[in-house]
């Protein structure tokens, strides 16, 4: 048996698999060999990595063409802009059909359902928001750069206003909320949250600010995203969802610890299903180093956490990185699939980072991993999946299949079409401001049997005289409320991972 024939009988499969390409050894190809992924195994999740340049948007790009394909639903991020040609079938050239008769390949053009999305109001896609209350204080401590005790501190800001049945809908109830709080006449409602450093929540206050004034809070409001927008059919195959991302790019850590809390709101909504034939939906985290720096040990628990547990809801997710390394240990080891580009070995920190990836690999005698790594051209990948069965199949040095949609952008002006022929867009597109904290703080309030009737409409109020938010955040009436307040709404709030939370009707 030849050394392609042996690596090929290890992915060999009889259920629905994910065809990558075909096994290459000392620089011969074999079409016959193929690379397959089970599509039962991909909810055991994955890993894409590999050097600038080297294949990895394609990569992702054959991935989803296929799940989609098979009638599995996918979330990815466009960081680049070059995925929306999924849209689109692809045009046949030289290269393609070099590519489809080295891989054994029937390639045909084809195109595959996509809706275009956006995280918050000012992209091209359809705006997806969430209330400040569902993100929860860890997710939102990522995004806000904060320190172990001033997360501590803005879980216990979380904590007091859920109590009071404060709707966190936006920045603007935190803020207010937090101004109350360092306020003179909050200083007493500080103290019953446990002590709380006005100093630290002032800390907390600035950054929230900072946040606002670089454009995030337009992320934040409603009306808040439904996970089930994200996994449906179309025609029998997947929907492909597309995160346009050009409007983050000043704030990588908002958009990845939103694809978190996207991830968080799935594992808290789906229910258990065990071991599945194919995964209700593929969630590819691009940029995964992102998510990682500088997080907090609450927070990279959390991830490992909800990674290892959300696969029994039926879920599959993917990181997308330059190194394996990017990824913690707790994590990686999760990841049975593992399709690694081409690095490169150029400093002594790339030749370490070159030497830890290979120990993540399994032994095999066909290939010189180390040597192998740094010698891949660009559409070729070292490969191990799960088989099947769940063991660990032979490393496969593999050329990579041409995806069959369009490997380019449709451009701006086909985006912005598609999205306003999107089902979706009447749903998200224009943000509802209903009464919330910031309301309820910034007025004066009524004893209890007369506050239903001032959730009327009402009349038209005189402009506001300057000093009134500070009378208003300081009165005595304020802060009876305050202390008396227990809405249902409080009441129904219950966090789960990362402290998100929805709503429980």
């Amino acid at each position: 048996m030849t050394a392609q024939a042996e690596i090929a009988a290890g992915y060999a499969s009889e259920s629905a698999t994910i065809e990558l390409g075909a096994v290459l050894v000392d620089g011969t190809v074999e079409p016959t060999a193929h690379v397959r992924i089970p599509l039962s195994m991909v909810n055991r999740h994955g890993l894409v990595a590999g050097a600038t340049g080297t294949g990895k948007t394609k990569t992702l790009q054959l991935l989803a063409e296929q799940l989609s394909a098979h009638g599995v639903p996918v979330l990815m991020a466009d960081v680049k802009g070059d995925l929306s040609g999924l849209s689109r079938q692809g045009a046949a050239s030289d290269r393609t059909t070099a590519r489809a008769q080295d891989t054994g390949d029937d390639w045909q053009p084809q195109s595959f359902p996509v809706q275009f999305l956006s995280i918050g109001a000012g992209g091209i896609g359809v705006p997806l928001r969430a209330t400040v209350t569902s993100f929860g204080p860890i997710l939102l401590s990522k995004v806000l750069g904060l320190n172990d005790t001033q997360e501590s501190t803005l879980g216990l800001i979380f904590h007091w206003a859920d109590s009071k049945g404060l709707p966190l809908l936006d920045t603007k109830d935190l803020r207010s909320v937090i101004q109350h709080l360092t306020g003179d006449e909050g200083k007493a409602d500080l103290k019953g949250v446990g002590g709380v450093s006005s100093a630290t929540a002032g800390v907390i206050l600035r950054a929230l600010v900072n946040l606002e004034a670089q454009g995030g809070d337009r992320f934040f409001g409603e009306p808040e995203l439904d996970p089930a927008d994200l996994m449906r059919e179309r025609d029998g195959k997947g929907v492909i969802s597309l995160l346009e991302l050009a409007e983050l790019q000043g704030n990588p850590a908002l958009f990845s610890t939103f694809l978190m809390w996207l991830l968080a709101e799935l594992f808290e909504t789906l229910p258990e299903e065990g071991d599945v034939e194919k995964p209700k939906l593929v969630f590819f985290f691009d940029e995964a180093h992102l998510l990682f720096s500088n997080a907090s040990k609450a927070f990279l628990d959390q991830i490992a956490q909800t990674v290892k547990l959300i696969r029994s809801k039926g879920i599959g997710v993917f990181f997308c990185t330059q190194l394996p390394t990017d990824i913690p240990n707790e994590v990686l080891s999760q990841l049975g699939t593992r399709v690694q580009h081409a690095l490169r070995a150029f400093t002594p920190d790339d030749q370490k980072a070159l030497a830890r990836t290979v120990k993540t690999y399994p032994t095999t005698p066909h290939y010189d991993l180390e040597k192998s790594l740094t010698s891949l051209g660009i559409g070729e990948a070292v490969i191990t999946v799960l088989s099947e069965k769940g063991a660990p199949t032979p490393v496969a040095w593999t050329r990579l299949r041409a995806p069959r949609s369009l490997m380019d952008t449709i451009g701006n002006d086909a985006i912005k079409q598609a999205t306003g022929a999107s089902d979706l867009h009447g749903k998200y597109s224009e943000s509802v401001d209903r009464e919330s904290a910031y309301e309820q703080l910034m007025r004066k309030v009524a004893p209890p049997q007369q506050q239903e009737r001032q959730r009327a409409p009402e009349p038209q109020r005189q402009e506001e005289e300057p000093g009134l938010v500070e009378k208003v955040l300081g009165n005595s009436a304020v802060k009876s409320f305050l202390r008396s307040a227990g809405s249902a709404l409080a009441r129904e709030i219950t966090r789960g991972v990362f402290g998100t939370s929805r709503k429980r009707r």
